[in-house]
């Protein structure tokens, strides 16, 4: 249904999430239209390089939701050192990390100063530190 509505022009892409590497190939082997964005949990401290490159392979744009973990990553002292290096908060860091793996934030907000800080990622995160934040747990 999806590929005729994307065929018809009723949608302009296809989307799934949470779909892993088997969920994606399983999906390939079987339609002519595969998914443009594949939505998943990312966020430092938990990636999955190897879903983000098999996606990257295959031309699907990773969208990363809950980005600051759900609240978690504010109370980590290393992401805070780093965030405060750059006179940036947690949030804005979280988004410009996805943001510099090619990744889409998807960041969550009611409030009208969150939605504009958020949008306040106009940095770069230096190399160490992207390996630094590559290398947390969460």
């Amino acid at each position: 249904a999806l590929e005729e509505a994307y065929l018809s022009g009723k949608v302009k892409s296809i989307g799934v999430s949470n779909f892993d590497q088997k969920d994606l190939q399983n999906i390939f082997d079987h339609c002519d239209v595969k998914p443009m964005v594949n939505q998943f949990v990312y966020h430092i401290g938990r990636t999955n390089e190897e879903l983000l490159a098999f996606c990257k392979d295959h031309e699907i744009l990773v969208e990363g939701y809950s980005p600051i973990a759900t609240g978690r990553l504010l109370d980590n002292d290393a992401v805070k050192t780093i965030a405060e290096a750059y006179g940036k908060s947690i949030p804005q860091l979280s988004i410009r990390y996805l943001l510099q793996k090619d990744i889409l934030p998807l960041p969550k907000s009611v409030h009208e100063k969150y939605i504009s800080d958020n949008a306040k990622v106009d940095f770069e995160i230096s190399e160490e530190d992207m390996k630094k934040l590559d290398a947390l747990q969460a």
